[in-house]
């Protein structure tokens, strides 16, 4: 199938409508769900289900909650500054910095200053750190499982990261604004894109003005967001920048300023003329290669890597002939025989957060479980949503998976099925072991200079020492100061009954209730040596063949059997 041609988007007709294929469907356009919903799909014509997950704005999503804020941030600290030495030489210049004076006399006068820097610091990466939660909840929670694969999906495409934007809010609004275009049209996305806050500061916007062009975002929009390498040259860069040059932001309001903007005439693709940062768009998408490349790229995460020239040009043909909407080009990717072909099923390796979520989905979760903690399992697995590693985001496929990585998702299986509450610590409130120290030392009673010494320093050394500020006392009061605001992550362990999913499903037999967790977990068959082998283990533990005799002690003797197969290298597969 390396070849693939154009009558494989043929869709399928409703003779070939299974329900391996619905609960294919739902995994690939969603993140899987339970038994029940699979059957649901199934029991829908082809053309009803597909429609189901991809008009998905027919469908109410209004009981989901919203993001609620911390109360961190305030006016003050707008335009904050890009380093503690840019706060503290600012507060030296002007007598304040971020809303905070410097002490007119007493020791250490810029350490209001440093604390107040540190304390945002750690703020909004708290709150990153919660609206990552929340994103995760909401992509259990949803009713509109493709409206937040689609986020992900332009997340890791229009990728910015907090660690450099160093603002909650604007990736808030930015995550709001993949969401609203997720499925429409595609020019509609990319110039909302590109005039979001986010993006703007993640590029250096503000770096580009008249006479001295930022290339940052001229050179992205080509190679990562529409064209892909080798499709322009060093002069087209520099010409496209020419045309941004002017575009920031007020916070988290777009503008142009005029003073700094080229109006120049510029050539950029073979055209020529004063073009704006909305022409060079608008020219961008004008070329096939544009079509060819979001087409492609949206196959390849829908369906699969294997993509030949021709079939590649198809897609861009498929969606130039949509006018770049995002949904019917899906619509007739999710109906065509090819998607519900053997090359296409259960090749797609998940990626942290797809496994996560689709965990707890096809357990019949209906909110994000606090333990084991999300965002440290996305941590060692490789994914945090809203710190992709790059402007070019996060690889794909075998990048997602290691030996040591294989582990660590047989970990994550085993913190699910039997999660680790008694011990759990809420990472949240743990700043670090230096913090720790540090903290430790002025509650002992040391002067705040001592107290911050490295390990093994003479306390002599503190003394006499005349400091402007004490950097490691405003990352400890930062802490401090963050941690009284923050609104607490719900710390429960996943609600969930195997007992009752197998119950439901039929199962009276040991062999039968293996079957009915094979088939809610895995979308690719295990050999019958493996069945074979999680049976007997079953069997093992219940002392029985026959569930009902084991009625009462069932639960647990189910979660090893359901850890086996989730520590197996095909539930990894989507």
């Amino acid at each position: 199938m390396s070849g693939l041609r154009a009558e494989y988007l043929t869709p399928i007709q409703r003779a070939d409508w299974t329900s391996d294929r619905a609960a294919h469907l739902l995994e690939r356009a969603g993140f899987g769900g339970t038994l029940a919903e699979v059957e649901r799909l199934a029991a829908m014509a082809p053309q009803d289900a597909v429609a189901h997950l991809v008009d998905y704005r027919q469908l109410d999503d209004g009981k989901l909650p919203v993001f609620e804020h911390s109360g961190f941030w305030d006016p003050t600290l707008n335009d904050f500054p890009v380093s503690r030495p840019a706060a503290t030489a600012l507060a030296e210049r002007t007598g304040a910095a971020m809303g905070v004076r410097v002490k007119p006399g007493g020791v250490r006068p810029l350490q209001p200053v440093t604390n107040r820097f540190f304390y945002w610091l750690r703020a909004t990466a708290l709150e990153t750190r919660r609206l990552g939660f929340w994103w995760l909840d909401r992509m259990v929670r949803t009713p509109r499982p493709l409206e937040e694969k689609l986020a992900l999906f332009w997340h890791g495409h229009f990728a910015t990261s907090e660690e450099k934007l160093r603002d909650y809010r604007k990736i808030e609004l930015q995550l709001q604004t993949l969401r609203n275009g997720a499925s429409g049209n595609f020019r509609d996305l990319l110039f909302a894109v590109a005039k979001d806050p986010a993006m703007l500061v993640y590029l250096d916007a503000a770096q580009n003005v008249k006479g001295a062009p930022n290339e940052n975002f001229g050179r992205e929009v080509m190679e990562l967001f529409t064209m892909g390498v080798g499709n322009y040259t060093e002069d087209d860069i520099r010409e496209a920048a020419r045309a941004f040059t002017g575009w920031g932001n007020d916070d988290l309001t777009f503008v142009v300023d005029t003073d700094k903007h080229d109006d120049g005439i510029k050539t950029f693709l073979g055209r020529t003329g004063n073009f704006a940062g909305e022409d060079i768009l608008d020219i961008i998408l004008a070329q096939p290669q544009t079509a060819i490349y979001i087409a492609t790229k949206l196959y390849r995460f829908f369906v699969r890597e294997d993509v030949s020239d021709g079939f590649a040009r198809h897609l861009g043909a498929l969606l130039l002939q949509n006018d770049y909407e995002i949904a019917p080009f899906l619509t007739t990717i999710f109906l065509s025989e090819d998607f519900y072909s053997e090359p296409s099923i259960a090749t797609h390796i998940k990626s942290p957060t797809e496994l996560i979520v689709s965990t707890y989905r096809k357990l019949g979760l209906t909110s994000l479980p606090g333990i084991p903690d999300p965002y440290s399992v996305s941590k060692t697995l490789g994914q945090i949503l809203l710190y992709p590693p790059t402007v070019a985001g996060w690889g794909q496929g075998r990048a997602w998976i290691t030996p040591g990585l294989l582990f660590e998702r047989a970990n994550f299986a085993h913190a699910v099925m039997f999660p680790d509450i008694i011990d759990f610590v809420d990472p949240n409130y743990n700043p670090g072991t230096e913090i720790r120290r540090v903290n430790a030392n002025i509650r002992a009673g040391m002067e705040i200079t001592a107290a911050t010494l490295e390990d093994g320093a003479a306390p002599s050394t503190a003394e006499g020492i005349q400091e402007a500020f004490n950097t490691r006392y405003a990352s400890l009061i930062g802490y401090q100061e963050a941690l009284r605001k923050l609104k607490p992550t719900p710390r429960i362990a996943a609600q969930f009954s195997l007992s009752e999913i197998v119950g439901d499903a039929g199962a009276q037999s040991t062999s039968e209730a293996v079957d009915i967790l094979i088939a809610l977990l895995l979308r690719v068959p295990l050999a019958p040596s493996a069945r074979d082998a999680l049976v007997a283990a079953l069997v093992e533990q219940l002392g029985t063949t026959d569930l009902a005799e084991a009625r009462t002690y069932l639960e647990h003797p189910l979660r090893i059997t359901a850890h086996l197969i989730m520590s197996s290298p095909q539930y990894q597969l989507a």
